[in-house]
């Protein structure tokens, strides 16, 4: 089972994209090693308050991939440098 899930931010603080970049990589690297997920940033790359994240798990039943997935997506809820606007999971 593969859990897919995409997440929209806004970084109200980001004036510029290097601001932008030193959250994203402080979570995604937090993110990669609290969880067996992969995680990348795939959408808004030049958008300097905006950003789209995928995040993935893959395991032999649906309940483990979701339950990693889910737990990723609270770490990066927590954060109280950005807010998240929207997020989408699907199932393969």
């Amino acid at each position: 089972m593969i859990v897919y899930a995409e997440c929209s931010f806004f970084i109200p603080m980001a004036a510029s994209l290097k601001d932008k970049r030193s959250v994203l990589k402080r979570m995604i690297d937090r993110t990669k090693n609290s969880y067996n997920v992969s995680i990348a940033e795939i959408g808004h790359q030049n958008l300097w308050q905006r950003a789209t994240i995928a995040i993935v798990a893959v395991a032999s039943s649906k309940e483990p991939a979701e339950r990693e997935v889910k737990r990723a997506i609270r770490l990066l809820e927590s954060n109280p440098e950005w807010e998240m606007t929207e997020y989408n999971i699907d199932y393969y």
